[in-house]
């Protein structure tokens, strides 16, 4: 699991607003994509007072809504309340966070198109669309963005516009900031009942979102007991870690983990030490602990990324198999009483229904080492020897059993990362019966820089939000990717609406279960599989998680 979230973090590397609405022509008013934004229009009452939004292609918006505020390090209380109407057209403050290293990568900035935003520690914030502010009781849909626990926004990619989602499957779709890497995930309990929650604050900031949504979305055209939470990398290690969280249980109905499985996250016996690193590596103690809010936001971080850089190294020292890679929410007893699925998945979310499922890439070597993207099968071989040893041949045999036909840079693109950890939360989601779980592999393969980018990571995000075209450097957005975003979207919105994915073109979606394994394939051509490579996988988990 350090190697998943290795993966996660890096995706702070990865995933905001950007293009015009596919569907042109579709604004109430009859005009072409018009904005309409004034004091008389788009209002919604909220519990801490009005909202102002705007209307653009059909639907509603409003953008940068507070639905909590907090203290540094401390657990999030209800926002301040104001007077007249607030202004929430424009996304608010995302969690500061490292510099994202992926600009460096022409290739891959050009595909992702980011937007990171304006950092700023008042980040609880939420953004909102809706086809109407009327009494229809829609289906909720809260998206949970990707950068691990790190990094990253409910802005990040163009890919999360809720607009196309919500106007085409009659949705609510909100999505979120919340506190991140040491200023969500720093453990200070050591230092007193302060800050007996700080290792889960911005676990608790997202718990604080949902309570929102609870309490306002009906406002907004949406029904609070029909709440889907839905993620992507990192943010499906936040649904996961959410489905064992008691103070969330109520606040959400069903689930869907999007490459992101993680079944396992933070011992408090490390995190704990990993804070007392951290205020030590400022030159405070017990004393002057205090003094820890004032300190500059890169000082702070500096001093925490050392602290995990000093207990990984302690631990690996004492030979300790441990979970320390980077920030992530702890297993305290008490906010997260148990590891997220493991040894079982958890016993206060039986009844959600899950889809769970990962691209067939995600980080596939040759997108990101372009020297291999040509690799004949004898390079590949000796590439493979490096870690399967004198299990090379096997793994041959059972990879063209997998997948026949494949070419031989296939064997070095496959994930074998995220998907050996989302079957094994299915499996686990199934034996206890009470719900049921979907699973899908997300096969398309982009042919933007001359196809370089495969079904990598996040992949899958501009069909579950049919944004194939708004997140055109990703998709390319041609005719297929419309097509199978359509359907993806669609899938999607009808689990939300009702627990069981379909959609018009596509076969029945069978419920996984530990004997058939069934999983649905999304292509140009979509199909269900069963067990295609349960003998595959039973091979990979023999040999360590890591890169070739």
């Amino acid at each position: 699991m350090k190697t998943i979230l290795k993966f996660l973090a890096f995706v702070g590397i990865l995933t905001a607003t950007a293009g015009c609405c596919p569907r042109k022509g579709c604004c109430s008013s009859g005009e072409d994509s018009g904005i309409l934004a004034s004091s008389s229009v788009a209002v919604a009452q909220t519990a801490n007072g009005k909202v102002a939004g705007y209307i653009q292609d059909g639907v509603t918006i409003f953008k940068g809504i507070p639905y909590a505020k907090a203290n540094r390090f401390e657990a999030p209380v209800q926002a301040d309340s104001w007077e007249g109407i607030r202004s929430c057209r424009q996304y608010g403050p995302v969690s500061p966070q490292g510099a994202r290293s992926g600009w460096a990568n022409d290739e891959i900035a050009f595909a992702f198109n980011w937007n990171d935003g304006v950092q700023g520690e008042d980040c609880l914030r939420l953004n909102v669309w809706t086809p109407a502010l009327d009494s229809r009781k829609r289906p909720v849909m809260v998206w949970l963005h990707g950068g691990g626990y790190s990094a990253g926004s409910g802005q990040e990619l163009p890919s999360y516009d809720g607009t196309s989602l919500a106007f085409a499957e009659d949705v609510v779709v909100v999505s979120i900031n919340h506190r991140l890497n040491v200023l969500g995930f720093l453990d200070l309990s050591a230092y007193g009942e302060k800050y007996a929650k700080s290792a889960n604050a911005g676990l608790l900031d997202i718990v604080a979102s949902l309570k929102w949504v609870r309490d306002n979305i009906a406002a907004f055209g949406g029904d609070p007991s029909n709440v889907t939470i839905f993620g992507q990398s990192g943010g499906g290690g936040k649904v996961t870690t959410l489905l064992a969280t008691p103070c969330a249980k109520g606040l959400f109905h069903k689930a869907i983990v999007q490459s992101g499985s993680m079944l396992r996250t933070m011992e408090s016996k490390y995190s704990r030490k990993i804070g007392i690193a951290t205020v030590r590596n400022l030159g405070l103690d017990a004393s002057s602990i205090d003094k820890i809010s004032e300190v500059p936001y890169g000082e702070l971080l500096a001093a925490g990324e050392k602290a995990i850089a000093q207990v990984k190294a302690e631990a690996d020292r004492d030979g300790v198999a441990s979970f320390i890679f980077g920030w992530a929410p702890t297993v305290d007893g008490a906010v997260l009483p148990s590891q997220p699925f493991d040894p079982q998945a958890p016993a206060i979310s039986a009844d959600i229904p899950m889809i769970i499922g990962t691209t067939r890439h995600e980080f596939s070597m040759t997108t990101y080492v372009p020297a291999l993207r040509n690799a004949g099968r004898e390079e590949v071989i000796g590439i493979l020897k490096g870690r399967y040893g004198e299990g090379t041949e096997r793994f041959l045999e059972l990879f063209a059993k997998a997948y026949p036909g494949s070419k031989p840079a296939d064997m070095l693109d496959a994930d074998f990362v995220f998907r050996p950890s989302a079957i094994e939360q299915a499996l686990r989601k199934s034996l206890q019966g009470a719900a049921p779980v979907y699973m899908y592999m997300f096969n398309w393969e982009s042919p933007v820089l001359d196809g370089i980018l495969r079904s990598t990571h996040c992949m899958e995000i501009p069909f579950v939000f049919n944004n194939a075209d708004r997140h055109a450097s990703m998709t390319g957005g041609g005719t297929q990717a419309m097509e199978l975003a359509s359907k993806m979207s669609h899938c999607w919105a009808e689990f939300a609406r009702c627990g069981k994915p379909s959609a018009k073109g596509l076969p029945e979606w069978e419920p996984f279960e530990a004997e058939k394994r069934a999983v649905m394939f999304f292509d140009n051509t979509c199909k269900m599989s069963y067990s295609h490579d349960k003998e595959l996988m039973d091979f990979i988990r023999r040999y360590p998680t890591r890169g070739f």
